[in-house]
């Protein structure tokens, strides 16, 4: 089924679950931070908007490297994490595809993991280019596929304990989504105007504790934690059954994993 509330649904995803975001996924998604903030050039002076911050994460990076921050989530339990994590940056509520905001008003926008969660990216994309100026840059994270083992880690373990993925889950329409390869995300950046797109892939391992990882599941968050939802106590049981299972080849000597994942990153100039 094609949802056509693709927005909506995604945001009640991660409605009142900040705090097992940030303990889960936060740490997952903390990673690419540096390198976004690289491939966007920001530096000290800059003016920069994080969108979609979330916990904040990579707006506190860019208040380290002396950027003049604006920080815009949907969720407020993300704001008031961001606000925490930021005290510098100016934290406003919005969301792609319309931000409340002046065009060319930044030198640098960025969306970390954003585009995954918008119902239509090319128009997330074009928005995130009208704030920029001209010459200045627009950088943007998304998870790739074919997924890395860490991704694929929760459907085995579904498919495992004989759990199908509803049909009726909501997804992007076809007709606007794109393929999540570098090819792919840097034609999205191309098509929106932006001049010089390119994208490269961030490969690494993440550490975590098994029941950190697991908390985002638990708590509702991704496509996982809404499939978990509509399950029984005794079949969830079984998936975490799997889970343990499927990832003890990834444990290390201290009892936490190490799973192998990866990500897109894409970038280009406004011209």
């Amino acid at each position: 089924m094609i949802d056509t509330d693709f927005d909506a649904h995604e945001r009640s995803r991660w409605a009142g679950r900040a705090e097992a975001y940030a303990r889960s996924f936060g740490r997952l998604c903390a990673y690419p931070a540096g390198a976004l903030l690289d491939a966007a050039g920001v530096r000290t002076g800059r003016r920069v908007i994080d969108v979609g911050t979330g916990p904040g994460t990579v707006a506190a990076a860019a208040l380290g490297r002396g950027a003049e921050v604006v920080a815009v989530d949907a969720e407020p339990g993300m704001l008031d994490a961001a606000r925490r994590a930021a005290p510098g940056a100016e934290v406003r509520a919005a969301v792609l595809p319309c931000l409340p905001v002046p065009s060319g008003d930044f030198d640098a926008a960025v969306a970390n993991f954003v585009l995954n969660h918008v119902g239509d990216p090319a128009a997330g994309v074009a928005e995130l280019r009208r704030v920029v100026r001209p010459g200045g840059r627009v950088a943007v994270t998304v998870w790739p596929f074919p997924q890395p083992p860490l991704q694929r880690l929760w459907g085995a373990a579904l498919a495992a304990a004989g759990v199908a993925t509803p049909p009726d889950l909501p997804r992007v329409a076809p007709e606007r989504d794109f393929p999540r390869t570098e090819a792919g995300l840097a034609g999205l950046l191309a098509a929106a105007g932006l001049a010089e797109a390119r994208c490269g892939t961030l490969t690494w391992a993440h550490r975590t504790d098994p029941e950190d990882w697991w908390a985002g599941p638990a708590a509702g968050i991704s496509t996982i934690g809404h499939v978990l939802e509509r399950q029984p106590p005794a079949t969830r049981e079984r998936v975490r059954r799997e889970y343990d299972r499927l990832a003890a080849p990834y444990r290390q000597d201290d009892g936490s994993l190490a799973l192998p994942t990866a990500a897109l990153l894409a970038s280009g100039r406004v011209d």
